[in-house]
């Protein structure tokens, strides 16, 4: 039996796909959705084991592994050379794609990959805490959501401007990080997955990059990670998102749509 793979698509055009982070959903990118479906097919994908897609069978959580995934996944529903956007975990599987000539452009957000050993605990640990939290007090968080100073003490680790966020989206994103069946795998995966000086980029310095960061991340810190992002793609081009946290897109739709958009530009200019 085929497994159901949960995606939103809208619009027409060259085809943009999105690729959320760990225990998130293909919602967290609804911000920008439709400013991208309005010159492009958009295609936004909820991963194997998160938001309503469930683990598949032989499909390996991680950067790696769901780039795997993904290339096999858009072949079968006939896209080519998509231009990739990737938000923490989903930026790793968009660099994979991209370095595996996959994409025909990546957008990168805070990136996984660019951490040394305290980040990759932080990370962890933080993300780890925020789904127990979450489970072990739902009614408590889903009511306090309903105020800004409960969004703000609930949000502020992934949000810079937390009193963006809709109460009824953010009650649905905590339900969905505390069921995400594959949140332990992927989470593992990210002490074997690092972006390091010498690796092969492949195809990535061959196709428009962009690593983009909120100067509010909290989750894969700015001020270091991003900095290392530089040193380790030094052909990219690196973005500051001011005032935003890890997930941007609540914070500057806009500015975030534009980095997008901006890519497919430079996309045409080389060819």
């Amino acid at each position: 039996m085929t497994t159901q793979v949960s995606c939103e698509r809208r619009g027409s055009g060259s085809p943009i796909v999105l690729v959320h982070g760990l225990g998130s959903r293909w919602q967290c990118f609804e911000p920008i959705l439709d400013r991208l479906a309005a010159e492009h097919e958009v295609i936004a994908v909820d991963l194997p084991g998160f938001g309503r897609t469930p683990p598949i069978a032989g499909v390996e959580p991680g950067a790696r592994g769901y780039a795997r995934w993904l290339t096999g996944w858009l072949d079968r529903i006939g896209i080519e050379r998509p231009h990739v956007v990737g938000s923490s975990m989903g930026g790793g599987v968009a660099l994979e794609l991209g370095r595996a000539g996959i994409a025909c452009a990546v957008t990168a957000f805070a990136p996984i990959g660019c951490y040394g050993r305290p980040g990759l605990w932080w990370v962890q640990g933080l993300l780890t805490a925020l789904r127990a939290a979450g489970g072990a007090t739902g009614p408590l968080v889903s009511a306090a959501l309903d105020h800004p100073a409960g969004k703000a003490v609930l949000l502020s680790a992934l949000f810079g401007r937390p009193g963006r966020v809709p109460a009824d989206s953010a009650r649905a994103d905590v339900a969905a990080l505390v069921a995400a069946a594959s949140f332990v795998a992927a989470r593992d995966s990210f002490g074997g997955y690092r972006l390091a000086l010498g690796d092969d980029p492949g195809a990535l310095r061959r196709i428009p990059v962009t690593v983009a960061w909120g100067t509010r991340d909290a989750v894969l810190t700015y001020p270091t990670q991003s900095r290392r992002a530089r040193a380790v793609l030094p052909f990219a081009r690196h973005v500051a998102l001011r005032h935003c946290g890890h997930l941007p897109f609540n914070d500057d739709p806009a500015a975030c749509a534009a980095l997008v958009l901006q890519d497919q530009v430079r996309r045409r200019d080389l060819r």
